[in-house]
């Protein structure tokens, strides 16, 4: 179906650069008002181009994730939180596994510093940004690089990270369903994924609250098996019974903390 202005195509070109779309910006940059705007975005909503979001809207999700720059950026602030926040959970002399993902490379960023940590990741990223430090000890989970992010995924990744039993996993996921399921869309990537959780004695689940808003086909597995759930924003009530019942921790990441 094509689109019924030229706007709401440039509004769609906006969305696959950034990830995420708002509002009041995109009133302000096409100088109309902010319901013009929202009729815009319920309009490309319906066609299944968009998906509605506090605030404004961002590229639907299903089977395909977003571009790496455009998540990248999508909730920037927010997983800088969330990284500092759980790299404060993570003693000195601790080993770790870190999986692929915009918000685990925040939490590398944030480990920098830290001294004596073994660190094993399946993330391009994470690797070169910890690569440097002279406190670590940096370890690949060899296999199949994919161009489109840098993540190492396949068997091969698997079969490295088996030969592991760390303190800590920390891993991102692509969305949580109302149920708990952790979602991803590579199955690929999944099965490297549920080998770090199953190679940790302590499994950290980083992801802002957006990831309440997405859907993915793959399967990592439930929130009740992990032992720490870090975001950026109190999870629904149903998830926050899940974790309650199951005995996971959730931890806040705020500004003030961090910055005040």
């Amino acid at each position: 179906m094509e689109l019924v202005s030229p706007r709401q195509s440039d509004i769609m070109k906006l969305a696959r650069k950034d990830g995420r779309v708002y509002v009041e910006e995109l009133a302000e940059k096409f100088d109309v008002s902010p319901q013009t705007v929202r009729k815009d975005l319920n309009e490309l909503c319906d066609r299944g181009m968009l998906q509605r979001v506090h605030g404004g809207a961002v590229v639907a999700s299903g089977v395909a994730n977003f571009a790496y720059e455009a998540r990248r950026v999508l909730a920037a602030d927010e997983k800088r939180l969330i990284g500092l926040k759980t790299a404060s959970l993570i003693p000195d002399s601790s080993s770790l596994l870190i999986n692929i993902g915009t918000t685990t490379e925040q939490v590398a960023l944030a480990l920098i510093g830290h001294k004596g940590l073994l660190v094993i990741s399946n993330n391009i990223n994470v690797i070169n940004i910890l690569r440097n430090d002279p406190e670590m000890e940096v370890i690949v989970a060899g296999g199949l690089v994919r161009i489109s992010d840098g993540g190492i995924v396949g068997e091969s990744a698997v079969e490295n990270i088996q030969h592991f039993k760390v303190d800590y996993a920390v891993i991102g996921a692509s969305a949580i369903d109302p149920d708990g399921s952790i979602m991803d869309y590579d199955y690929r990537e999944v099965r490297v994924a549920q080998a770090i959780i199953e190679n940790a004695r302590h499994t950290i689940l980083v992801a802002d609250n957006m990831k309440f808003e997405r859907t993915a086909p793959v399967r990592i597995g439930h929130i009740s098996q992990l032992d720490t759930f870090v975001t950026n924003h109190a999870p629904p009530p149903k998830i926050d019974r899940i974790c309650k019942e199951n005995d996971v921790k959730i931890e806040i990441a705020t500004a003030k903390e961090f910055y005040e």
